[in-house]
């Protein structure tokens, strides 16, 4: 397509005299409806903007008319620059924007637009394995492969079978660093949105379905693999092959490259080594083995946590063996690069606390031993900040992983709030750090990040960490940078292109990267995360690098930054397997979006509403007389419901609310003591403390603890009155907790009125009321709200109409699920 368009332009500008010097770039997915929405305008000639439209791509038609406009003034390829806000436009469809006679690429705007996004990267994934490929369905490597590097000398030119795992990017060699981080990122990504993520696919990477989520089994996959590169608790291998393998572009099966053991037979396999290693002229700065033992450790205990329920003898294993990795690698600080062969490239990854960290983080969450969160905090203490967030440059990996997330993990840590406030902190000092950094260079696009060698797995890092942060403290400091640099690796960059092969479909994406699969055969590598844009002295620099055909981006191009997309320019288009795993977390949160729960303030108002299903809530504080009616009427209907009840509830009525959780329902917090949260005139007014409102939820919980009651593993509350406004929401999040409220429109909370009650309704009023409204608009995805009990004053109670209430829902075709089925994880 892109090449076809390009083709056409030139066709057509001598016709019409025309030379474009003026673009809009645009995500070319599109927005999701609450986004903060920004076009960038870039310009050849010095000019200004004074304002834009949306049109309408079906009708043509002007939607929007926008004067939000920002000046940003020259840029490294563009003379003038302007970013177009256009937020406040939030209709679902599909749109393009328009300055004078520019106009952009069309984009949508809609909920559902990332609808399938988590699967891309697996795309590529799949295609990279070692051993079995499903993607050729044929196998390559099958010897792996012969020991080499051993610090001691002793057990060097032995066999060992290490075929599996994936290939690192368009070459073949395999490293621990990487695939034990790809390895990290799948799991994590499935742990924050497991409801994302299918199962089309077999364990062995063939069509499929298995009853194991895709990711899981990609995770899986490289977990062999990791599994077999430490085949003892005394024995920790680095990587397979070198740069001898760069002996030319071919299919992987097709590799012929000779080690010393024959033609496309063994490849060498190094032992991690404390000390300086490379087997020709050039060595790597070896200092310890922590950076990668540290790896080792963190994803063989998130592997054993989430792959239990399948492979619970595995898991076993895994967590023994993170276990004793975790114990090596503390006896053993410092970095285990990765081994140069011929060329004098290698990753030069020079920290190793941030490993060790996260490691001690992960243990901590699985064996709940204490010794492991201080150590956790002391690892973290010694890298507060990972060291390329804000810096102009770094060395190849010189900073890796290049996302923190053990300071997320110990961030998390409500029971130790200093601990906790501390590395929130440093999160933020990071992210900060870049954001300020784009501030000073005055970009356009609000990209702080350095364009060194593989900067698109920079970018991906920094919108994690922002995305983490943002959940953790609701605070949207970072919101507008992190949208943007979403948007760049979307499409809204200087060059106008995604920077992931294949997606979104149909639009401007690397269509020549530097991989065999496609420049040899034309086979597609969709989902691949290409390097991205690279500081054109370094591209200078670079050994045998070229361009094979025009660059069809040259008005785009610097002597500041470069991105090609040709498949010779190894530096910014090549993807890569472990910057493509990092994406399935952002992707995952993109795509937990798509038909998203609706909201109010922060707050879940209504499930999907594209299926039948609703969720019967009940609240109460200091009344119970419904409880055995709406049992009865619960048990009889075969309905589980969810009940949200004060401290003060759970005080007075324990064993009525230990024997609503037996009967199957959702039990969760309503406030501690029914406190009111926020001004009934002016809402955003908020009436307590961020410590009050902390304290009160946090009884709410000790106390249904101490009646007994499980802990649900979603937490949801409703706010008491039924009423808060968007601080209440985030700092309810902060504590991993989702405000959920009940679906206005049918008056079933007017249940408690009373007949002296300016706004007082009967049982057959709502009862109608919930019928009407459900006959107009549907009831799908409600939270419908009753009261557990109501005041003496009310003699006419709606819970003795739930048997006929449900009995009609049920034959209209509804479904009643707990809050936790309804909802599910897209929070």
């Amino acid at each position: 397509m892109k090449k076809i368009s390009v083709v056409l332009l030139i066709l057509v500008t001598p016709i019409l005299g025309f030379s474009q010097t003026a673009w809009i770039r645009v995500n070319q997915v599109g927005y999701l409806q609450n986004d903060m929405k920004v076009a960038v305008w870039v310009s050849k000639e010095k000019k200004n903007v004074s304002s834009f439209e949306v049109i309408d791509v079906q009708s043509g038609k002007v939607v929007y008319s926008g004067n939000k406009i920002k000046k940003m003034g020259k840029q490294p390829a563009f003379e003038s620059s302007a970013r177009l806000d256009f937020a406040d436009f939030s209709v679902p469809g599909r749109y393009l924007i328009k300055v004078e006679e520019t106009k952009s690429v069309p984009f949508k705007i809609g909920n559902d637009i990332y609808a399938g996004a988590s699967e891309i990267p697996l795309k590529y994934m799949r295609q990279q394995r070692c051993g079995y490929n499903p993607f050729l369905k044929d196998s390559c490597h099958v010897y792996d492969g012969i020991t080499v590097g051993d610090p001691d000398g002793k057990r060097d030119g032995k066999y060992y079978d290490v075929v599996g795992g994936w290939h690192d990017a368009s070459d073949y060699l395999q490293y621990v660093t990487t695939s034990a981080n790809a390895v990290y990122q799948l799991l994590f990504a499935y742990g924050q949105y497991p409801d994302v993520f299918a199962d089309h696919y077999q364990a062995n990477g063939n069509e499929g379905a298995n009853g194991i989520p895709d990711i899981l089994d990609e995770a899986k996959w490289g977990l062999d693999w990791l599994v077999k590169m430490n085949p003892d608790k005394d024995t920790y291998f680095n990587q397979v092959a070198d740069d001898r393998d760069h002996a030319g572009m071919v299919l992987p099966t097709r590799q012929k490259v000779d080690y010393g053991w024959g033609a496309g037979k063994e490849r060498p396999v190094y032992f991690c080594s404390p000390k300086p290693q490379g087997l020709f002229n050039y060595k790597n700065l070896s200092t310890g083995l922590a950076s990668t033992l540290g790896k080792y450790a963190s994803s063989f205990t998130l592997g054993a946590k989430l792959l239990a329920p399948y492979y619970p003898e595995f898991s076993e294993m895994l967590l023994q063996k993170a276990e004793d990795a975790y114990r090596k690698g503390a006896e053993n600080p410092g970095v285990c690069q990765t081994a140069p062969g011929g060329a004098p490239y290698f990753y030069e990854e020079d920290n190793w606390a941030d490993d060790m960290q996260l490691a001690a983080a992960e243990m901590y969450n699985v064996l709940r031993n204490s010794e492991y969160l201080s150590h956790a905090v002391h690892y973290g203490r010694l890298e507060p900040v990972t060291p390329w967030l804000g810096a102009d440059s770094a060395r190849h990996y010189q900073w890796y992983p290049f996302v923190n997330l053990g300071n997320y993990h110990l961030a998390l840590q409500n029971d130790h709030p200093a601990a906790k406030a501390e590395f929130i902190r440093n999160m933020r000092t990071g992210l900060q750090r870049v954001k300020d950094r784009a501030r000073d260079l005055g970009d356009a696009f609000l990209n702080g990040i350095p364009f060194i060698w593989c900067s698109n797995n920079l970018t991906v890092g920094f919108i994690t960490q922002c995305r983490l942060y943002h959940e953790l403290t609701g605070d949207n400091t970072f919101l507008e940078i992190e949208t943007a640099m979403r948007d760049w690796l979307l499409g809204c960059n200087p060059w106008g292109t995604s920077m992931i092969v294949g997606y979104p479909d149909g639009a401007d994406t690397p269509e020549d990267p530097h991989s065999a699969f496609t420049h040899l055969h034309g086979m597609p590598i969709t989902g691949g995360l290409v390097d991205g844009p690279i500081y054109t002295s370094i591209f200078n620099s670079l050994i045998g690098i070229y361009l094979a055909n025009e660059d069809e981006y040259a008005p785009f191009q610097s002597d500041y930054v470069v991105y090609h997309d040709d498949f010779a320019d190894y530096s910014t288009n090549e993807p890569t397997m472990d910057g493509t795993a990092s994406l399935c977390f952002y992707l995952g949160y993109l795509n937990s979006q798509a038909n998203v729960n609706e909201k109010v303030l922060g707050g879940i108002v209504r499930g999907n509403p594209s299926k039948k299903k609703l969720a019967l809530i009940f609240t109460g504080h200091e009344f119970a007389d419904g409880a055995q009616t709406i049992r009865k009427s619960l048990r009889k209907n075969g309905v589980k419901a969810s009940f949200f009840l004060t401290g003060d509830f759970y005080r007075k009525f324990p064993s009525l609310a230990v024997n609503l959780q037996h009967d199957g329902h959702y039990l969760g917090p309503h406030s501690d003591t029914h406190v009111l949260y926020a001004d009934w005139e002016k809402r955003d007014s908020t009436l307590v403390s961020r410590d009050t409102f902390e304290k009160d939820l946090k009884d709410n919980y000790a106390t249904m603890e101490k009646i007994g009651l499980k802990m649900e593993s979603k937490r949801y509350f409703v706010p008491p009155y039924e009423w808060y406004n968007g601080q209440i929401s985030n700092w309810a999040k902060a504590m991993q907790v989702q405000l959920v409220n009940f679906t206005p429109g049918t008056t079933s909370n007017a249940d408690y009125t009373t007949p002296d009650m300016n706004n007082y309704r009967s049982s057959q009023t709502i009862y109608r009321n919930i019928l009407a409204y459900e006959e107009k608009n549907t009831l799908n995805g409600f939270l419908l709200l009753m009261h557990i009990g109501t005041d003496p004053k009310r003699t006419d109670k709606l819970y003795n109409r739930l048997d006929d209430l449900i009995k009609e829902l049920k034959h209209r075709g509804y479904e009643f699920v707990r809050i936790d089925g309804l909802l599910k994880n897209r929070e």
